[in-house]
């Protein structure tokens, strides 16, 4: 019992590091989609395919619809880096361009500490963006495809 416990407490330390420490969303319903990851420090992920820019466009729409305030939108080391505010609440994007179709977003939602960070909220403001992806036109080449 002991072992677990300074597992956990090790964990929350380690909060930047989800080697081995992501959670799946299973079970926690369709609307969340599939491959949304959280770490246990409140951090949640998801890798799209789709451009940056694109990412980018869509998470700034989602910020817009959920009345959030962006505070910073800049180019970033590998990527961009896009920055809110919310009541209470500091919202950090992290957009990593993996390949030039394959972006991997990670989202932060702080709400006063180092310990406490606001999941419920990181999840929503990427599951937002993913449908703000899925609702975008598809390319021609991609609708001469589906035929």
């Amino acid at each position: 019992m002991m072992r677990l416990l300074a597992v956990v407490i090790v964990s929350c330390w380690l909060g930047g590091c989800a080697a081995g420490l992501i959670v799946a969303g299973a079970g926690t319903g369709v609307a969340m989609g599939t491959g949304v990851d959280h770490t246990l420090s409140g951090i949640t992920y998801k890798t799209f395919t789709a451009p940056l820019g694109e990412v980018r466009q869509a998470s700034l729409k989602t910020l817009r619809q959920m009345d959030m305030t962006v505070t910073d939108d800049r180019a970033g080391e590998g990527g961009w880096i896009i920055q809110a505010a919310a009541t209470e609440r500091t919202i950090d994007i992290e957009l990593e361009k993996l390949t030039p179709n394959t972006t991997r977003m990670r989202c932060a939602v702080d709400k006063g500490g180092i310990f406490f960070k606001d999941a419920a909220t990181a999840t929503e403001i990427v599951t937002q963006t993913a449908q703000v992806l899925d609702e975008r036109p598809l390319p021609a080449s991609a609708k001469t495809a589906r035929r």
